[in-house]
């Protein structure tokens, strides 16, 4: 499977979507079973608008879709979101792997530095 390396937009609406406990916990309802947003409002104490725009966020996200059956629009969360949010983190985690290895190279060279040294500050 070859992947394409996410774009920062598809990233931080990604991450953005789920930064929030609610919309959190709308993924896990969803991925349990195909729920209207209006089944979903009944969990939680806020309107059936706010709970409709959580689900908009989620959506633009690509973390769910929508279907309509009937008069209702059933929410489904998509098998790959999880795959995507784990890209991501796995290219942020290889760029920083990246850069803590370049820094110890640095170090290992300079000729300056003892490794033995386990002073913390300068000597008084």
């Amino acid at each position: 499977m070859v992947v394409d390396e996410l774009s920062d937009e598809t990233v931080d609406r990604l991450f953005h979507a789920l930064a929030d406990t609610t919309r959190r916990d709308i993924l896990r309802r969803c991925v349990r079973e195909e729920l209207s947003v209006s089944r979903l409002a009944e969990a939680y104490s806020m309107s059936f608008a706010a709970v409709q725009k959580h689900v908009a966020v989620l959506e633009r996200a690509g973390l769910v879709t929508k279907q309509r059956s009937g008069r209702e629009q059933l929410v489904r969360t998509d098998p790959d979101a999880v795959g995507r949010a784990r890209q991501a983190l796995d290219e942020l985690e290889s760029a920083w792997r990246g850069r803590v290895d370049r820094m110890a190279r640095l170090l290992a060279e300079d000729p300056g530095t003892d490794e033995n040294d386990t002073t913390e500050g300068p000597e008084r």
